[in-house]
């Protein structure tokens, strides 16, 4: 195995143009840890958070971004369970993904569900452990319950309208156009809502009002998703796309019963990971070799369009996930 290999860091906070091809250091593997030299990684939204400087890796982790991928184990550290060289597997990574070789705790590794392409499965983790950890475990969905989740063509809006159908959520949605919206009632969404066109609020109160919403845009959204809960009913916050800041009438909350809450990933200790992980296993990855999931897939990009692939994603035109190409 070479010393040193390719990859793509961020010279400098700014656009997608600062997105470089370099070269460094092979990872050798920690306590814990595995090597997988990675065949696909995908690109997500605290990629291009990370290299606009509004969102640092935590201390311990690479400052390269991207937060999973697919490939290979090359290396196995000392007390890393569960695994051999030789293995295919996806993988949570805490940075480090536009490389051709990455270091990630075991615990946050999973097996590519049988018959699945690896440039698919590079695509699971950000989002499945995302979509899962918020909306099941935080967001305690239960079957019959109205979910709506905004941003239904994103990689997590497409995720999570699949994941709450199976699991028998009525489940309703936003998208930017008529054609994402049609792309989201193909997954499940019993009701899919042209924002530019209607009122996510007037239709879920029609419906009784949401028992769960899980929202990634923030801002304006905040309060009107108040307005669009039934009682009881939970919001949870993973990302503000426009603002975390907005006035809110926080006796709507009290006199209804509301509970406010949301994550982040990427601060998470390993071992909640490593829980998030086991859950996958066991709950969805079923269904992901059964066919009923898959991840929505918008395009590919070699690893050294990187600049190409951010530009894709900030346009919001992308419908599902985009994956570099590594190896």
């Amino acid at each position: 195995m070479s010393q040193t290999m390719n990859a793509v860091e961020i010279t400098q906070a700014g656009g997608p143009e600062v997105l470089q091809m370099t070269q460094r250091p092979v990872p050798a593997p920690n306590v814990g840890e595995v090597v997988i030299r990675l065949a696909y990684a995908g690109v997500n939204r605290p990629d291009a958070l990370q290299r606009a400087g509004l969102y640092a890796p935590p201390p311990t982790a690479s400052d390269l971004p991207g937060l999973e991928g697919a490939g290979e184990i090359v290396a196995v550290g000392e007390g890393a369970n569960g695994w051999r060289v030789g293995d295919q597997v996806c993988a949570l990574l805490p940075g480090g993904g536009y490389a051709e070789y990455v270091a990630t705790p075991a615990a946050h590794c999973l097996p590519i569900p049988a018959g699945m392409p690896l440039d698919q499965a590079a695509c699971l983790p950000e989002t499945f452990f995302t979509v899962w950890s918020n909306v099941f475990m935080r967001g305690g969905l239960k079957a019959g319950e109205r979910f709506l989740v905004h941003g239904g063509s994103s990689g997590i809006g497409t995720t999570a309208i699949q994941l709450a159908h199976a699991f028998g959520a009525r489940v309703f949605t936003t998208a930017g156009s008529d054609e994402k919206c049609a792309v989201c009632r193909d997954l499940g969404a019993e009701q899919a809502i042209n924002y530019r066109e209607g009122d996510f609020v007037e239709v879920m109160r029609a419906e009784g009002g949401a028992n769960l919403i899980l929202d990634m845009v923030g801002g304006d959204y905040l309060p009107r998703n108040v307005k669009s809960l039934a009682d009881e009913g939970r919001l949870v916050q993973i990302a503000f796309l426009q603002g975390p800041k907005v006035a809110l009438n926080f006796a709507q909350v009290m006199m209804r019963r509301l509970i406010i809450t949301g994550s982040t990933l990427r601060p998470q200790s390993d071992l909640a990971k490593a829980a998030i992980a086991e859950a996958l296993r066991s709950e969805v990855w079923p269904l992901l070799e059964a066919g009923r999931v898959k991840p929505v897939m918008d395009s590919e990009f070699a690893m050294a369009d990187a600049a190409d692939a951010h530009t894709r994603m900030e346009s919001s035109g992308h419908i599902g996930k985009i994956v570099l190409k590594v190896a």
